[in-house]
Protein backbone atom coordinates (compact mmCIF):
# COMPACT_ATOMS: atom_id res chain seq x y z
CA UNK A 1 0.00 0.00 0.00
CA UNK A 2 1.64 3.25 -0.99
CA UNK A 3 1.38 6.24 1.31
CA UNK A 4 -0.68 8.87 0.60
CA UNK A 5 -0.10 12.37 1.38
CA UNK A 6 -2.18 13.91 4.50
CA UNK A 7 -4.80 16.37 3.21
CA UNK A 8 -3.76 20.15 3.99
CA UNK A 9 -6.89 20.87 6.04
CA UNK A 10 -6.25 17.94 8.72
CA UNK A 11 -2.62 19.56 9.87
CA UNK A 12 -3.77 23.19 9.62
CA UNK A 13 -7.62 23.17 10.55
CA UNK A 14 -7.18 26.31 13.42
CA UNK A 15 -10.19 24.83 15.33
CA UNK A 16 -8.77 21.51 15.63
CA UNK A 17 -5.29 22.53 16.31
CA UNK A 18 -6.57 24.91 19.28
CA UNK A 19 -8.54 22.29 21.00
CA UNK A 20 -7.74 18.83 20.67
CA UNK A 21 -4.25 19.03 19.07
CA UNK A 22 -2.96 21.72 21.35
CA UNK A 23 -5.92 22.53 23.64
CA UNK A 24 -3.48 21.76 26.23
CA UNK A 25 0.25 20.73 26.53
CA UNK A 26 -0.38 16.97 26.78
CA UNK A 27 0.24 15.82 23.12
CA UNK A 28 3.31 18.07 22.40
CA UNK A 29 4.87 17.29 26.03
CA UNK A 30 4.09 13.19 25.03
CA UNK A 31 6.25 14.14 21.04
CA UNK A 32 9.00 15.96 23.26
CA UNK A 33 9.33 13.41 25.85
CA UNK A 34 10.47 10.60 23.58
CA UNK A 35 13.66 12.63 22.40
CA UNK A 36 14.96 11.93 26.55
CA UNK A 37 16.16 8.66 24.86
CA UNK A 38 18.13 10.17 21.68
CA UNK A 39 21.46 10.28 21.20
CA UNK A 40 22.94 12.42 21.13
CA UNK A 41 21.02 14.56 22.93
CA UNK A 42 20.27 17.89 21.19
CA UNK A 43 19.55 20.93 23.51
CA UNK A 44 17.70 22.34 21.40
CA UNK A 45 16.37 25.81 23.17
CA UNK A 46 20.57 26.27 24.04
CA UNK A 47 21.15 26.30 20.52
CA UNK A 48 18.37 28.99 20.10
CA UNK A 49 19.55 30.76 22.69
CA UNK A 50 23.28 30.92 21.04
CA UNK A 51 21.72 31.75 17.72
CA UNK A 52 20.56 35.22 19.43
CA UNK A 53 23.81 35.96 20.64
CA UNK A 54 23.90 39.07 19.48
CA UNK A 55 20.17 39.87 19.20
CA UNK A 56 18.92 42.80 21.33
CA UNK A 57 15.89 44.33 21.81
CA UNK A 58 12.34 42.12 21.71
CA UNK A 59 11.72 38.05 20.34
CA UNK A 60 8.64 37.08 19.69
CA UNK A 61 8.02 33.22 19.80
CA UNK A 62 5.55 32.67 17.25
CA UNK A 63 3.41 29.13 17.87
CA UNK A 64 5.36 28.78 21.55
CA UNK A 65 3.19 25.87 22.14
CA UNK A 66 4.24 24.86 26.11
CA UNK A 67 6.59 27.89 26.33
CA UNK A 68 9.72 25.48 26.70
CA UNK A 69 11.90 27.37 24.67
CA UNK A 70 10.34 31.35 26.03
CA UNK A 71 11.38 29.66 29.44
CA UNK A 72 14.81 29.22 28.57
CA UNK A 73 15.29 32.41 26.39
CA UNK A 74 13.99 34.43 29.58
CA UNK A 75 16.43 32.44 32.01
CA UNK A 76 19.57 33.19 30.13
CA UNK A 77 19.49 36.42 28.04
CA UNK A 78 16.71 38.52 30.75
CA UNK A 79 17.48 41.25 28.58
CA UNK A 80 15.33 40.59 26.02
CA UNK A 81 11.70 40.88 26.11
CA UNK A 82 10.41 37.85 25.01
CA UNK A 83 6.66 37.30 23.26
CA UNK A 84 5.14 34.36 23.78
CA UNK A 85 2.41 33.89 21.14
CA UNK A 86 -0.04 30.72 20.02
CA UNK A 87 -2.95 30.27 18.23
CA UNK A 88 -4.43 28.15 21.48
CA UNK A 89 -5.40 29.66 24.02
CA UNK A 90 -5.49 26.81 26.79
CA UNK A 91 -2.11 25.79 25.63
CA UNK A 92 -0.47 29.16 26.76
CA UNK A 93 -1.67 28.33 30.20
CA UNK A 94 0.36 30.61 32.80
CA UNK A 95 2.75 31.46 30.57
CA UNK A 96 3.55 35.10 31.53
CA UNK A 97 2.62 37.88 28.84
CA UNK A 98 1.39 35.21 26.46
CA UNK A 99 -1.21 36.17 23.96
CA UNK A 100 -3.08 34.89 21.09
CA UNK A 101 -1.56 35.47 17.61
CA UNK A 102 -1.85 33.92 14.46
CA UNK A 103 1.75 33.67 12.37
CA UNK A 104 -0.34 34.63 9.31
CA UNK A 105 -1.28 38.03 11.13
CA UNK A 106 1.45 39.31 13.54
CA UNK A 107 0.28 42.04 15.70
CA UNK A 108 3.02 43.28 15.72
CA UNK A 109 4.88 46.62 14.12
CA UNK A 110 7.24 46.88 11.25
CA UNK A 111 10.55 46.26 12.04
CA UNK A 112 9.56 45.94 15.91
CA UNK A 113 11.70 42.50 17.07
CA UNK A 114 15.57 41.47 16.77
CA UNK A 115 14.19 38.20 16.64
CA UNK A 116 11.38 36.14 15.55
CA UNK A 117 11.42 32.19 16.56
CA UNK A 118 8.60 29.75 14.66
CA UNK A 119 9.64 26.26 16.14
CA UNK A 120 8.15 23.52 14.89
CA UNK A 121 5.00 25.47 13.74
CA UNK A 122 4.87 26.26 10.22
CA UNK A 123 3.76 22.98 8.95
CA UNK A 124 0.27 24.13 10.55
CA UNK A 125 0.07 27.10 9.03
CA UNK A 126 -2.73 27.21 6.14
CA UNK A 127 -0.64 29.94 3.97
CA UNK A 128 3.11 29.54 4.44
CA UNK A 129 3.85 31.88 2.14
CA UNK A 130 1.81 34.79 4.21
CA UNK A 131 3.34 33.34 6.97
CA UNK A 132 6.85 33.80 6.00
CA UNK A 133 6.28 37.25 4.82
CA UNK A 134 5.15 38.17 7.86
CA UNK A 135 7.95 36.64 9.69
CA UNK A 136 10.26 38.70 7.33
CA UNK A 137 8.10 42.11 8.09
CA UNK A 138 8.34 42.05 11.97
CA UNK A 139 12.21 42.04 11.83
CA UNK A 140 14.20 44.59 12.03
CA UNK A 141 16.92 44.89 9.37
CA UNK A 142 19.82 43.53 11.27
CA UNK A 143 17.12 40.76 12.87
CA UNK A 144 17.10 37.30 12.30
CA UNK A 145 14.11 34.41 12.18
CA UNK A 146 14.96 31.07 13.45
CA UNK A 147 12.08 28.18 12.32
CA UNK A 148 12.51 24.25 12.74
CA UNK A 149 10.75 21.21 11.42
CA UNK A 150 12.16 17.75 10.76
CA UNK A 151 13.01 16.22 7.83
CA UNK A 152 11.46 14.09 4.79
CA UNK A 153 13.59 11.00 6.31
CA UNK A 154 12.85 11.37 10.26
CA UNK A 155 11.61 8.80 12.84
CA UNK A 156 10.12 6.39 9.20
CA UNK A 157 10.29 3.29 11.96
CA UNK A 158 7.47 4.86 13.63
CA UNK A 159 5.21 5.34 9.94
CA UNK A 160 6.28 1.94 9.13
CA UNK A 161 5.33 0.67 12.91
CA UNK A 162 1.89 2.25 12.37
CA UNK A 163 1.23 1.19 9.14
CA UNK A 164 1.70 -2.86 10.75
CA UNK A 165 -0.33 -2.01 13.63
CA UNK A 166 -3.28 -0.94 11.43
CA UNK A 167 -2.56 -3.86 9.00
CA UNK A 168 -3.15 -5.66 11.91
CA UNK A 169 -6.22 -4.38 13.30
CA UNK A 170 -7.65 -4.37 9.75
CA UNK A 171 -6.43 -7.91 8.95
CA UNK A 172 -4.62 -6.74 6.07
CA UNK A 173 -0.42 -6.65 5.19
CA UNK A 174 -0.12 -3.11 5.60
CA UNK A 175 -2.43 0.05 6.71
CA UNK A 176 -3.06 3.42 6.23
CA UNK A 177 -0.78 5.69 7.30
CA UNK A 178 -1.48 8.08 9.92
CA UNK A 179 -1.67 11.94 9.79
CA UNK A 180 1.85 13.39 9.19
CA UNK A 181 2.50 16.51 10.77
CA UNK A 182 5.88 18.16 9.11
CA UNK A 183 5.31 16.86 5.61
CA UNK A 184 3.77 20.03 4.73
CA UNK A 185 7.34 22.27 5.54
CA UNK A 186 10.28 19.77 5.51
CA UNK A 187 14.02 20.11 5.97
CA UNK A 188 14.27 19.27 2.38
CA UNK A 189 11.45 22.04 1.36
CA UNK A 190 11.88 24.58 3.92
CA UNK A 191 15.09 26.65 2.44
CA UNK A 192 12.82 27.38 -0.87
CA UNK A 193 9.79 28.48 1.18
CA UNK A 194 11.68 30.60 3.60
CA UNK A 195 13.85 31.89 0.20
CA UNK A 196 10.56 33.48 -1.23
CA UNK A 197 11.85 36.36 1.72
CA UNK A 198 15.43 35.47 3.33
CA UNK A 199 18.16 35.91 1.19
CA UNK A 200 20.82 34.30 3.90
CA UNK A 201 19.54 30.73 5.29
CA UNK A 202 21.91 28.50 7.57
CA UNK A 203 20.44 24.82 7.75
CA UNK A 204 21.80 23.14 11.51
CA UNK A 205 21.35 19.70 11.10
CA UNK A 206 20.19 17.64 13.98
CA UNK A 207 20.53 14.28 13.17
CA UNK A 208 20.36 11.02 16.31
CA UNK A 209 18.82 7.77 16.96
CA UNK A 210 15.92 7.08 19.92
CA UNK A 211 16.48 3.81 21.47
CA UNK A 212 14.21 2.76 24.03
CA UNK A 213 14.15 -0.52 26.46
CA UNK A 214 10.78 0.17 27.33
CA UNK A 215 7.83 0.53 24.58
CA UNK A 216 5.91 3.34 26.86
CA UNK A 217 8.00 6.28 25.17
CA UNK A 218 6.71 5.20 21.42
CA UNK A 219 3.22 4.22 22.83
CA UNK A 220 2.99 7.87 24.05
CA UNK A 221 4.09 9.39 21.21
CA UNK A 222 1.86 7.79 18.70
CA UNK A 223 -0.73 7.99 21.08
CA UNK A 224 -0.22 11.83 21.16
CA UNK A 225 -1.90 11.81 17.54
CA UNK A 226 -5.34 11.30 19.15
CA UNK A 227 -6.46 14.75 17.74
CA UNK A 228 -6.54 13.23 14.13
CA UNK A 229 -7.81 9.55 15.70
CA UNK A 230 -10.61 9.47 13.43
CA UNK A 231 -8.95 10.59 10.00
CA UNK A 232 -6.63 7.88 10.37
CA UNK A 233 -8.71 5.19 8.67
CA UNK A 234 -8.55 2.99 10.97
CA UNK A 235 -9.95 2.15 15.15
CA UNK A 236 -7.44 4.26 16.59
CA UNK A 237 -6.79 2.54 20.64
CA UNK A 238 -6.61 -0.77 18.96
CA UNK A 239 -4.05 0.22 17.19
CA UNK A 240 -2.02 1.70 19.63
CA UNK A 241 -2.26 -1.40 21.58
CA UNK A 242 -1.02 -3.42 18.91
CA UNK A 243 1.93 -0.90 18.12
CA UNK A 244 2.76 -1.76 21.89
CA UNK A 245 2.50 -5.26 21.29
CA UNK A 246 4.78 -5.07 18.32
CA UNK A 247 7.69 -2.82 20.37
CA UNK A 248 7.84 -5.02 23.39
CA UNK A 249 8.29 -7.73 20.66
CA UNK A 250 11.61 -6.18 19.08
CA UNK A 251 12.29 -5.15 22.35
CA UNK A 252 12.21 -8.91 23.75
CA UNK A 253 14.04 -10.13 20.55
CA UNK A 254 16.51 -6.93 19.96
CA UNK A 255 16.82 -5.29 23.42
CA UNK A 256 15.56 -2.06 22.12
CA UNK A 257 13.57 -0.46 19.84
CA UNK A 258 15.23 2.09 17.35
CA UNK A 259 14.05 5.43 15.74
CA UNK A 260 16.36 7.04 13.93
CA UNK A 261 15.71 10.89 13.40
CA UNK A 262 16.76 14.48 11.63
CA UNK A 263 15.18 17.22 12.56
CA UNK A 264 16.75 20.79 11.78
CA UNK A 265 17.15 24.43 12.88
CA UNK A 266 17.08 27.21 10.16
CA UNK A 267 18.92 30.64 11.00
CA UNK A 268 17.45 33.07 8.22
CA UNK A 269 18.44 36.43 7.42
CA UNK A 270 16.65 39.32 5.61
CA UNK A 271 18.88 40.62 2.46
CA UNK A 272 19.96 44.10 2.86
CA UNK A 273 18.45 46.59 0.84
Amino acid sequence: MTAQPTPDHLVTDRSLLSTKAYGTGQHLAARQSLYQWQTPRHDLPGIVVNELTDIRGAVADVGCGNGKFVARVREDRPDLTVLPMDVSHGILGTIPGAVVADVQQLPIADGALGAVLALHMLYHVEDQDQAVWELGRVLAPDGIAIVSTNSQTDKRELEHLWRQAAGDVLGIPEGPARVQLSARFTLEDAPAILGAVFADIRTIPLPGVIEVTDAEPVVAHLASYEAWADKMGVPFRKTIERARERVNEVIQAEGGFRVTCLGGILVCRRPCL
